[in-house]
């Protein structure tokens, strides 16, 4: 297994590898050669980190701003969706139904997170990417390539800072900042809005987003901790171990890890009778 250094304190999401194209005779092998590809084109600057407040690294304050191109004649991503019966920050969905959410934090090397979602693809499953706002500059196309993919597309914040140790307006700018560039390359602001190096939204986080037309924000109750690079075995341990009917799962682009545990975590999904749906399908 390829094991990725990320630097000390990390930033955060990241993304995949061009998918595994050759159809090899052993899907895992295939797998391997595409993850042992992907790790190969990884430096530390592309990497990502967990939502946590601990080590966060500094970003510029000025960001270089790129005009992305105009969305294609595809379909739009769906507006953020109105659950009446959830509460306004989502940890899980319904306990009741086989189903799960697998969400990924959206920055880093686009070739992992193009492994990733396919991979996802080819297991039948769909998951739900929160993108960060620079990422989009940098890589437009990943957000008409996951909403081609049929998967859920939202908001990671503009930066990725620690967002609620932010004054007001400068928080606002972040979440505002990230919807622009979703709504110039989608027609939409995206489904959902996850804070940035935080597992939960302070109140006045909440009241940013939902002024910014995200009803509710985006948690998890399942925390792959694949950030820290802990090998593949120890985060396919991590999901199984915890995962049940409802779940949201924290994962992250950007991490050959991940890459490497996916194929294993699908498989004990499939076996358990859990379908891994969107966000917004896991609470319709």
């Amino acid at each position: 297994m390829v094991r990725v250094t990320t630097p000390a304190h990390p930033p955060h999401l990241a993304s995949e590898e061009e998918r595994v194209a050759r159809q090899a005779p052993d899907r895992r092998t295939a797998l391997r050669s595409g993850v042992a590809l992907a790790a190969g084109t990884l430096t530390a600057g592309t990497l990502a980190t967990g939502c946590s407040t601990a080590g966060a690294v500094a970003h510029p304050a000025t960001p270089p701003r790129t005009t992305p191109p105009a969305a294609s004649a595809s379909p739009l991503t769906p507006t953020p969706h109105r659950f009446p019966t959830h509460p306004a920050e989502i940890t899980h969905g319904p306990r009741t139904h086989p189903q799960v959410a697998l969400t990924f934090h959206g920055q880093g090397d686009p070739a992992i997170a193009k492994t990733l979602l396919g991979e996802a693809e080819q297991a039948g499953a769909r998951v739900t990417v929160l993108t960060v706002g620079t990422w989009l500059d940098e890589h437009p196309d990943m957000a008409r390539r996951i909403l081609d993919g049929g998967h859920d597309l939202g908001n990671h914040t503009l930066r990725h800072l620690d967002i609620n140790a932010m004054p007001e307006a400068e928080a606002d700018a972040e979440i505002r900042g990230c919807a622009e560039r979703l709504k110039r390359l989608t027609g939409s602001i995206g489904t959902w809005f996850r804070p940035s190096r935080t597992p939960r939204a302070s109140p006045l986080v909440e009241r940013l987003a939902r002024n910014a037309g995200y009803p509710h924000t985006l948690s998890y109750d399942v925390d792959s901790l694949d950030f820290t690079s802990p090998g593949a075995p120890a985060i396919t341990r991590k999901i199984i171990g915890e995962i049940r009917n409802g779940s949201v799962v924290s994962l992250h682009f950007g991490y050959a890890d991940t890459v490497a545990a996916l194929p294993a975590v699908l498989e004990e999904l499939h076996r358990r009778g859990l379908h891994a749906v969107t966000t917004t399908e896991l609470l319709s």
